[in-house]
Order: structure tokens, then C-alpha cells, then sequence
């Protein structure tokens, strides 16, 4: 806001000098504009300045859209976060859409990766296990590649959002480390399917470890899409991690055994394993067999809930059996077949009864007999309590299979544990398609420019989780804590609850002098906690901030 003839000058600042100098610290810009080449010189927003700028709205709370940009900064301190000489109005359609279309040219894959590799090799996050995964995008509008240009294919696909009636994109992403730090990401069709394309992915991360002279020999994580003699099994030349589909009879029979029948150990946190071999695919591998707790009463639950519904839709059936008329007991019978199939987990207490009447209408004569015009069927259905036990038994169970056949190196309980830190990738996923950050609805028209949002999208996710985990690993290393909603000293705070925290900083500015500029400005709204805050994201984003002099050295930054 502006007051008193332009003397003083507002503009909000709130957490975005925090990602900001994130941004910085990880030199994202100049690492875009490292690798995408040197810009025209009379270019004012680089294609890293544009990209960081599309990171600041995207973790900005805004819901805005990618067009928006320029209404998104109009009230922030736009040279401070992007650089000396960047306004917002130089953040137009045509600057956003130019780096956008570079990006795509360039390849959005092999760019991300670029990135994100260098970031996780200087910030020391890389480990040996890689956890792939992905998930679909919705789409709007009207997508025609142009110039002839290679674009991923926007279609109707298996929509894992449930919206079957839109178009979408499918993301695939590999995330590494304590930070859950996304190395590679895959824009594709949104019909691919991932016994496909998970292969896909892993074959170009090896070819791209290669160019790059990256030596990590990386064990592969994922879900049952993995697994497949076809594919996985006919290649084993890596070391993998998976979980077996229960389509496979060995698989359906080792997840169904009785539990006396099978040697259990407590894992602690209501897990269980049981360890077994198998040379399925012809390959040799351990199956891991694990009880969890916590899926069995979710499972339970769903079970009940189904067993419940299907009671009352048995119920209606019988009802209308009773109703019908048959010629014959036989025909009787056989309407029950289907029925039969359609609830294996209910007994039918069923009989066929005969159907009199007299033979004529009105009171009949003494003496007269009924004669039989038909038959129904007549019995109740009630749940079977032993196929339903047998269905429970197998509840709260999956298996986990590998190639690494050395226990002692890699014994069962690090099988588990590395397999549920696949929940890593899932929760970047769940980060895309929050409302309050980058929507996963995406409103471009350009399937090339899509694709190239979706990198940016990834690297919004890049730049959120190293900043948490750094918080979180500062917060560790010096025993401080930071009270969560409720005022509870915690030490692994959500970066997006100390975004909220960071809400209502602002910059205020006197202008004055014969050029009206800039006189000077403070920072207001710094409370005790936003300065510890800011501290703990080390100098950069305390100078940010105003808490240290813009000429002093980098201390504690990333």
C-alpha cells in the first residue's frame, strides 16, 4: 500500500525471503542458466530468474496460476527475491512462456537432472536408494502439438486422481535420501502405464549416472509395477527392491497360510516379518513376508464395511427371487448360480417351493384341488464366518522381494524399513497436488509447455524438502526447538506450518529525493521467533530479512 504522496511504501514480504534464499544458497538460477546456455544479452529476467520466480509462486499460498505472475509480485519485494533490476511487470506471459519453451527444447528430464543431482552431491543427500513412483496430472483445454515439436501426449488415461472425465499427464519421479530429494522426473503420456515406464525411467537414469560420471550404484525401490519376468526379471542387472504382485499363485498362497503355520518376528510398531526364498522368473531373490497392524484394522474396517453392503444387496436379490416364477425347479436353480458366484463370502440357506393355485378364478367348489402354476425360491443368505476368517487372514499382508541375497549385509528389517520409506515419494506427490501450492489442474495449452511446468513443479518440491530437512537437521544438531499449532516444542516442524508462521512481514519504505527513490527501509513485524527462524536458515536469508549486514560472508547457509 502506498500513503502520504508516496512517502512511505509497503510491500509484503512474509516467507517469501525464506525460499527465496533457499533458491539461492542451492544456486538454482545459475544452474539453469549454466546449462540452458548463455541468454540474449539485452534479456533483462534470465530463464533462472524466471524459474525462480515460478518456485516463489508456486510455494507462495496463492492458488495463482502461472499467467498471474506479474499480480503475484506486484505487492512484494520483487528486486530483493529475484535480483537488482527485476520488476514485476517484466514477469509477463511472453518471459514465463520463453523460458518455458527453452526448458522443453532443452529436455526437461535430462535439465531437472542437471540440477538436481549437483544439489544433492554438494549438499551431501545422495544415497545409494532410489524410490520411483508416479502420479497423474489433470489437464484443461485444447492440446496440439506445434512445429512439428515432440511433446508427451495429453489424454484419457488410468486417472488416479478418479477423474476418468479429463485429460492428464503422468508424472514419474525418482526421490533419494533423508531429504526425500527428487533426481529425476519424467513428464509422459497419460496413458503410459508403469509396468512400462518404470523401466523406462531406470534405463535413463543409468544412461544419464554414466554421462555425468556419477559412480553411485543405486538399489531400486517400488511398487508391484516393478516386478515381472518379462522386464525386471528377464534384465537383474541391478539391485531391486519391490513388492510382489499377489496376482502371482506362489504369492496369493504365502499371503494366505495360517498364521501358526508361519515363523513371525516382531519388527516393533505393529510389523512382522517372515522370511522365505524363491526363484521365481527363474531369478534367485528373498520374499519377505510382512504383517501390518495398522493395515489390518484399515483393511478390517474396508472388509466390514463391504461384508455390509453386500448383505443388503443380498437381501434385495432373494427378495425379488422370491417374487419370480419359474417353469421348473431347475430353472429355480439355476437363477441362483449368479448369485451364488456374486457373494462367495455368504451361505444360501435356500429350498424351491411349489406355487398352487385353483384352476379357475373366484371361490372354488368343495372338492376342488390346487394345481401347480410355478416355482420360487425361498431361504435367507447369511455371512460365511469361515471364508470370511480365511479372507482376514490374509489382510494386513504383503511381500517384499530383492536380488540382493546377502543377509547379513542387508538383513530383513533394512528391507522393511527401506521399503516404507517409499512413503517419501508418495508425500511428494501429495505436496504437487496441494491446493495451496502448485495445483496439479494445469491450465497451460501447449503440451510442451506443460511438460516444462511439471520440471518446475518438481523443482518446487527439490527446493521445499531440502529447506525442511535442513531446518529440521539445524534444529537436531543444536538442541532448539519450534512450537507447532498447538504451542508444543517440536523439532521436525513442517516447512509449510513456518510458512504460515512467517505471515504478515512486510518492508516498509520511505521514498523521497529528486528521483523519489528509495530512502530507506525496514523490516517490520519481526517477532523473537520469525528472527530465530530466519537465523536458523542461516546469512543469506538473514540478510534477507535485515538481520545482518548485506556485506557480511555466508555462515551458516546451505
Amino acid at each position: 500500500m502506498e500513503v502520504a504522496g508516496d512517502e512511505l511504501q509497503s510491500v509484503n514480504l512474509d516467507h517469501h525471503g525464506l525460499v527465496a534464499a533457499v533458491c539461492q544458497d542451492l544456486g538454482i538460477a545459475e544452474k539453469l542458466n549454466e546449462v540452458l546456455g548463455p541468454a540474449d544479452p539485452q534479456r533483462v529476467v534470465s530463464a533462472g530468474t524466471s524459474v525462480v520466480a515460478m518456485i516463489l509462486n508456486g510455494l507462495g499460498f496463492t492458488q495463482r496460476r502461472l499467467y498471474l505472475t506479474p499480480q503475484f509480485f506486484a505487492n512484494k519485494p520483487v528486486e530483493k527475491l529475484l535480483g537488482e533490476g527485476i520488476e514485476a511487470s517484466m514477469l509477463t506471459d511472453h518471459t514465463l512462456g520463453q523460458t518455458l519453451d527453452e526448458i522443453a527444447a532443452f529436455g526437461t528430464s535430462d535439465l531437472f537432472a542437471q540440477i538436481a543431482f549437483r544439489i544433492a552431491l554438494e549438499q551431501g543427500l545422495l544415497t545409494s536408494c532410489n524410490h520411483l513412483d508416479s502420479t497423474s496430472l489433470r489437464v484443461h483445454g485444447e492440446y496440439a502439438n506445434s512445429d512439428g515439436a515432440e511433446a508427451i501426449e495429453l489424454t484419457y488415461g488410468h486417472s488416479k486422481d478418479h477423474r476418468p472425465d479429463l485429460k492428464q499427464a503422468v508424472l514419474s519421479l525418482v526421490v533419494n535420501g533423508p531429504a526425500d530429494i527428487p533426481l529425476w522426473m519424467d513428464a509422459l503420456n497419460g496413458n503410459s502405464s508403469d509396468k512400462v515406464s518404470f523401466h523406462e525411467t531406470i534405463d535413463r537414469v543409468r544412461a544419464f549416472q554414466s554421462q555425468v560420471a556419477v559412480e553411485t550404484a543405486f538399489k531400486w525401490i517400488a511398487d508391484s509395477a516393478l516386478y515381472g519376468k518379462d522386464n525386471l526379471l528377464a534384465q537383474n542387472d541391478y539391485l531391486w527392491l519391490c513388492r510382489v504382485p499377489e496376482t502371482i499363485n506362489a504369492a496369493k498362497a504365502l499371503v494366505s497360510r495360517a498364521s501358526e503355520e508361519i515363523d513371525w518376528i516382531e519388527r516393533g510398531g505393529g510389523y512382522r516379518t517372515a522370511s522365505t526364498v524363491s526363484r521365481y522368473g527363474g531369478v534367485d531373490q528373498r520374499w519377505l513376508l510382512v504383517y501390518s497392524e495398522q493395515a489390518y484394522r484399515r483393511e478390517k474396517k474396508t472388509l466390514e464395511k463391504q461384508l455390509t453392503k453386500q448383505q443388503t444387496q443380498l437381501d434385495k436379490t432373494l427378495w425379488h427371487l422370491h417374487n419370480e416364477r419359474f417353469r421348473c425347479e431347475a430353472d429355480a436353480w439355476k437363477a441362483l448360480t449368479p448369485v451364488l458366484k456374486r457373494y462367495p463370502r455368504f451361505t444360501l440357506s435356500m429350498g424351491v417351493e411349489a406355487i398352487a393355485r385353483y384352476p379357475t378364478a373366484g371361490r372354488p367348489r368343495a372338492g376342488t384341488e390346487q394345481v401347480t402354476v410355478g416355482y420360487r425360491l425361498v431361504g435367507t443368505g447369511c455371512r460365511d464366518e469361515a471364508a470370511i476368517a480365511k479372507a482376514l487372514n490374509a489382510k494386513g499382508r504383503f511381500i517384499l522381494a530383492t536380488n540382493d541375497l546377502d543377509r547379513d549385509r542387508y538383513p530383513d528389517e533394512q528391507m522393511l524399513r527401506e521399503y516404507k520409506e517409499q512413503q517419501g515419494v508418495e508425500r511428494g506427490f501429495r505436496f504437487l497436488k496441494d491446493p495451496w501450492f502448485m495445483v496439479d489442474s494445469i491450465f497451460l495449452k501447449s503440451p510442451q509447455r506443460i511438460e516444462a511446468l511439471m520440471m518446475v513443479m518438481t523443482l518446487c518440491l527439490l527446493v521445499y524438502n531440502v529447506a525442511q530437512y535442513r531446518l529440521r537437521e539445524t534444529l537436531e544438531n543444536t538442541q532448539e526447538t519450534l512450537p507447532n499449532q498447538v504451542n508444543k516444542p517440536i523439532k521436525n516442524p513442517t516447512l509449510r506450518w513456518i510458512f504460515q508462521i512467517m505471515e504478515g512481514i512486510s518492508i516498509v519504505r520511505m521514498i523521497g529525493g529528486i528521483t523519489q527513490g528509495v530512502v530507506k527501509e525496514f523490516v517490520t513485524n519481526l517477532t523473537d521467533l520469525r528472527k530465530k527462524i530466519i537465523r536458523f536458515f542461516g546469512d543469506t536469508a538473514s540478510r534477507m530479512y535485515g538481520l545482518i549486514p548485506k556485506t557480511s560472508k555466508p555462515g551458516l547457509g546451505m
